[in-house]
């Protein structure tokens, strides 16, 4: 089964409480959490004004495909109230594969690895965060 990375964040409501929603909604879907980092308070990152976003990047195993799982993604994004009115905006729940396995792909509605991930440190962190407790557990 492939590793897949995904970044979790929100910025509306009970932010805690979206994210584990997610988490759930996730499994539900036959994804095996493996891990989650640590979740940090972080300020928004080229967007309008609004309020702090918590984040936390999901280590999972899936035998959905990266087109699958993206809609996957969407569709729990939608289901726990997500709605898209500005570019960047506040948002109940923001699920973006980062990463699944080697895979590069680019198609006109996904692009892995994500690419702006390594611009955004609220990403990275908690990234380099699993990868780093992923080499300490395998040495």
């Amino acid at each position: 089964m492939p590793i897949v990375y995904l970044a979790l964040g929100s910025n509306l409501g009970d932010r805690l409480s979206y994210i584990h929603k997610a988490i759930e909604e996730l499994k539900a879907c036959g994804l095996k959490v493996l891990r989650l980092s640590s979740i940090i308070e972080t300020d928004p990152l080229d967007a309008p004004p609004q309020g702090r976003f918590l984040n936390a990047v999901l280590k999972v195993r899936t035998d959905h495909s990266p087109e699958e799982l993206i809609v996957m993604t969407q569709a729990i994004e939608r289901k726990l109230g997500r709605v898209k009115k500005v570019f960047r905006g506040p948002r109940v729940i923001d699920i973006d594969i980062l990463l699944y396995d080697d895979i590069k792909l680019i198609t006109p509605g996904l692009i892995i690895p994500h690419p702006r991930m390594f611009e955004r440190d609220f990403v990275m962190g908690p990234l380099k965060e699993l990868m780093a407790r992923n080499y300490i557990l395998s040495s």
